[in-house]
């Protein structure tokens, strides 16, 4: 069974980080093994939260699992909320060569970057970058990568491809762009630069928005890259799971912050 060392945080309310790529990687058949960078009682988007930070522990946990022999087949990493969590994280990549590396660049949405971050933060990050194999921006964060002004009226096609591209060559051999809208729908953007080639895939865009979402499509496509399906096909299956959650999720009143009901489409994985 693949091995997937999960880097990011576990919060106990919020369908998000940690609390979605357990039961996402585990539904599609692949052994998720958790390294939570910070414990919440809920996401930071409540009104109220506790947090435990954890960095201070990282290292010896990353210690433990060398001491033991443990070797990963993927290692993926979501948000990390400080430059001493990506260096432990960049050390824990140096530390396991063999691995398939995902870097989510959690950094900001919608052309602006999140008030908890810095330049020089999101420097880190790109650094990080660098050591991925797949990275998974969104579109304000692949516009930064590439040193891009946002441009809020959107970008044609062959704009897109170039952002691709320019974020393959700081690299990643295989780049998804997220979240791109257009014409009323949601487009994803893959480029596989090993096999020169870019595809791309969208659904209706509803106009409805929480939390934890890329959290899930970056845990699919982890999941299902490491099972051995190509780029196209996961950002594919990825997209219409979300779709579908998405869906669901807005026929009933719920908070945003709560994430989408994604536990009811569990068994739609375990057929991958």
């Amino acid at each position: 069974m693949k091995k997937i060392a999960a880097i990011n945080d576990l919060s106990g309310l919020g369908r998000c980080s940690l609390a979605v790529a357990l039961p996402i990687l585990s539904s599609l058949k692949v052994q998720c093994c958790p390294f939570p960078t910070a414990i919440l009682s809920s996401q930071t988007g409540y009104p109220e939260y506790t947090f435990l930070d954890l960095t201070s522990h990282m290292n010896d946990y990353s210690c433990v699992w060398k001491t033991l022999g443990l070797n990963f087949d993927c290692i993926y990493s979501g948000f990390l909320g400080s430059k001493d969590q990506v260096n432990i994280v960049c050390d824990f990549i140096s530390k396991n060569s063999n691995s398939f590396v995902v870097v989510d660049p959690v950094m900001g949405d919608c052309g602006s970057i999140y008030p908890v971050f810095d330049k020089e933060m999101c420097l880190k990050i790109k650094e990080l970058v660098k050591l991925s194999n797949l990275a998974t921006p969104n579109l304000t964060e692949a516009c930064f990568l590439t040193n891009r002004d946002y441009n809020e009226n959107g970008f044609n096609e062959n704009e897109l491809m170039d952002i691709a591209r320019e974020v393959s060559l700081l690299g990643p051999s295989k780049v998804v762009i997220t979240g791109i809208i257009q014409d009323k729908n949601i487009l994803n953007l893959s480029y596989d630069r090993d096999l020169d080639k870019f595809s791309s895939y969208s659904v209706k865009y509803n106009n409805c928005s929480y939390s934890g979402t890329g959290d899930i499509f970056t845990s699919i496509l982890c999941g299902l890259l490491n099972k051995g399906y190509y780029l196209d096909f996961s950002v594919k299956e990825a997209t219409n799971f979300i779709y579908k959650a998405i869906n669901y999720t807005s026929e009933f009143v719920t908070d945003r912050n709560e994430g989408v009901m994604f536990e009811m489409f569990l068994s739609d994985l375990t057929c991958l």
